[in-house]
C-alpha cells in the first residue's frame, strides 16, 4: 500500500503543480507580474550552491517549484487513504502547502513572514497554493476512493449522526464490501 499511495502521491503533487502552474501564467499576463525566482534561491541555499546574484536561474526554479509540489502531494495522498478526502481536505491541505513554503523560505533567509508582505502579493499566493491543494486533492482522492472509504470514513460511518464528509455515506453490504 505504501508504494500505492507514494506513487499516486506523485501523480497527484505533479497534476496540481501543473494546474497552479498554469494558473500562474494566466495571472501574469493579466497582471504583468514577472516570475518569482524564491524557489531557486531556496534551493541553492539548500543544496549549499554559490549564490549568483542578478541571475534568475530558471532550471533551478523550476526543479524546486515543480519538485516541491510534486513531493508534498504524497501527503495529500496520505490524507485521502486515510479517509481525509473533499474540500474540506484540500483546505487543510493548502495551509499544509503554504506553511511548507513559509519554513524553507523563511529558514534560508530567502523569504520573510507572510505578514510583512504587500496584500495584494499575499492574496495571489494563498489563491495559487488553493489552486494547488484542490487540484492535487481531486486527483488524490480520486484514487483513493478506487479502494473504498478510508478508516476515518468508515469510522464516521459506523458512529450514530455521523457522515462520511465525502458524498454518501458509505456502507458495507451484507458480505462487507464498501458501497
Amino acid at each position: 500500500m505504501i508504494k500505492q499511495v507514494l506513487k499516486q502521491g506523485l501523480i497527484a503533487g505533479a497534476v496540481g503543480s501543473i494546474v497552479m502552474t498554469l494558473g500562474e501564467k494566466l495571472e501574469q499576463a493579466v497582471t504583468k507580474r514577472p516570475d518569482s525566482h524564491v524557489p531557486a534561491r531556496v534551493l541553492e541555499r539548500l543544496a549549499g550552491l554559490p549564490e549568483r546574484p542578478g541571475t534568475q536561474p530558471v532550471l533551478l526554479n523550476w526543479a524546486m517549484h515543480f519538485g516541491q509540489a510534486t513531493l508534498l502531494g504524497v501527503v495529500r495522498s496520505v490524507m485521502a487513504h486515510a479517509g481525509l478526502r473533499g474540500p474540506l481536505a484540500s483546505a487543510q491541505f493548502t495551509v499544509v502547502r503554504l506553511t511548507t513554503d513559509q519554513i524553507l523560505e523563511n529558514a534560508t533567509g530567502v523569504g520573510a513572514p507572510p505578514s510583512t508582505w504587500p496584500r495584494k502579493e499575499l492574496v495571489i499566493d494563498v489563491i495559487h497554493k488553493a489552486v494547488y491543494a484542490f487540484a492535487t486533492g481531486a486527483v488524490a482522492d480520486a484514487f483513493a476512493a478506487r479502494g473504498g472509504p478510508g478508516p476515518g470514513q468508515r469510522h464516521a460511518a459506523a458512529r450514530p449522526g455521523r457522515h462520511s464528509g465525502a458524498g454518501p455515506t458509505p456502507r458495507a453490504d451484507s458480505h462487507g464490501r464498501w458501497n
